[in-house]
């Protein structure tokens, strides 16, 4: 079940063991004894902890990003680029753990009381194959200096990213048994979200592995926390420079060959610059060049596997029987590997299935529209609410459309990302919490009210 294939060539790299239920067991106990200890670990400890592990991620830069360029076909550019941003929210929350777990006294009627902000327990992460750094990050970080332990169920395709992370924080001081990786099954995940000692689960995936595991955890009174899929909204108002604004929505929505949940998949453009936006995106695709994810002069790097290229050609050529306009790409590129042309679409209508579904690939959607009216119709139109963009020379007017689009983030002038110090989450069929800032360290958070 879990294994190493090299999406760029097909070949299988290596295997690994899935877990045996006994395995799993011994995990949450160790977990939960674990954390009998590790909630006691003096703060400053916890947050020396953490600066190690920040500054390891550095040191151990290239055999990381290797790792993830064969398992999951990533650019080694940015490969490294995911382990800066894990190694910079790693240092965020150890910075900044005194200020973020402070206690605070609040005045009350009648007196005052404390919030004292404490671990919970045993947490369960369940993550995915696009990040395979970056999602761990912010999950583990400020669930471990809160002083929760961890068991990280990582994608089948990451495992040797995944082993590679495990080995990384034991060696930066984490106990063994505070972090622990478990190559387990599905069945095995419902049996440990039954298990009481688990407190809680974070799922980064898909909307079907999120309402899965979601339903599990219901069953059992558990918290989660979920970050699923998004088809964001690229809203272009205005500008003075078509060219740069071309090349931020290309950058950002082809990065990591398309597969990234908060990327711009939807760019919705006023009547009077369609036309041009959309001869400038054909003209940047064509530009971008296959080959392999290792060589630097690369520019489009696989899907990560044969089934998510089977799939996603499987979406385009059900979009192009419906009636959507092809305009560049479209087909497989001939050559082996998970490769997909970079697409640009038109005309779709809400009669499609791609005007409602997540095309996680190098495709863009273009919509055209009369006004910023109908630009935040369209921008709503949608099942998810995880992010959106929205482009204007004139900073009351990007604002004002920003603050009527329903999401759980609004980037003006600048088409999404991620920021440790900036809170990162969805609605609607997006998901439920937060992660990274203040916010993201609060989810798995007892704040115990103590009224004095």
């Amino acid at each position: 079940m879990y294994a190493v294939t090299n999406p760029a060539t097909g070949e299988l790299i290596s295997e690994f063991d899935t877990a045996t239920d006994a395995q799993v067991r011994e995990a949450v106990s160790r977990a939960d004894l674990a954390f009998q200890s590790w909630k006691s670990t003096p703060l400053e400890e916890r947050s020396r902890t953490l600066a190690r592990a920040a500054d390891l991620f550095l040191e151990r830069s290239d055999e990381l990003a290797r790792a993830i360029t064969q398992e999951m076909g990533k650019r080694l550019e940015e490969s490294r680029g995911e382990v800066r941003i894990a190694s910079d929210i790693f240092h965020y929350y150890s910075d900044n753990a005194p200020k973020l777990l402070a206690d605070e006294t609040i005045a009350i009627q009648g007196g005052e009381a404390k919030i004292l902000k404490r671990p919970v327990g045993v947490l369960l992460g369940i993550m995915p194959w696009n990040y395979p750094y970056y999602q761990v990050a912010r999950f583990a970080a400020p669930n471990l200096v809160l002083g929760n332990t961890i068991i990280l169920k990582h994608a089948p395709s990451c495992p040797q990213s995944s082993a590679l992370v495990e080995q990384l924080l034991h060696d930066a001081g984490v106990p063994v048994d505070a972090y622990i990786n478990v190559y387990a099954t599905n069945e095995q995940v419902a049996w440990a979200l039954a298990d009481p000692r688990i407190q809680g689960v974070s799922v980064t995936g898909s909307e079907r592995a999120g309402a899965a595991v979601a339903a599990e955890a219901g069953r059992n009174l558990k918290k989660v926390v979920l970050e699923l899929g998004g088809s964001d909204p690229m809203v272009i108002l205005d500008t003075d420079d078509l060219d740069a604004l071309v090349e931020t929505a290309m950058e950002s929505r082809m990065g990591n060959t398309g597969q990234a949940c908060n990327a711009p998949k939807r760019m919705i453009v006023v009547d009077e610059l369609y036309d041009d936006f959309v001869t400038k995106m054909v003209q940047a695709a064509r530009r971008l060049q296959p080959g392999d994810p290792l060589d630097p002069e690369t520019t489009l790097a696989p899907l990560s596997s044969e089934q998510a290229a089977v799939r996603l050609i499987g979406q385009l050529d059900e979009a192009r029987n419906q009636g959507a306009t092809i305009r560049v790409g479209g087909h497989r590129v001939e050559r082996p590997g998970a490769y997909v042309e970079p697409t640009v679409i038109t005309d779709v209508t809400p009669e499609m299935s791609a005007y409602r579904d997540e095309l996680f690939g190098p495709v863009a959607i273009i919509f055209r529209v009369d006004d910023e009216d109908d630009a935040v119709r369209l921008a709503n139109d949608t099942p998810f609410g995880l992010g959106a963009s929205v482009f204007s020379g004139d900073s009351e007017r990007a604002e004002r459309v920003a603050a009527r689009i329903d999401a759980g983030m609004v980037y003006l002038n600048q088409a999404g990302g991620s920021q440790p110090d900036l809170p990162f989450g969805g609605i609607k069929r997006s998901g439920i919490g937060r992660e990274l800032g203040a916010l993201g360290i609060e989810e798995f958070m007892n704040k115990k009210v103590v009224r004095l």
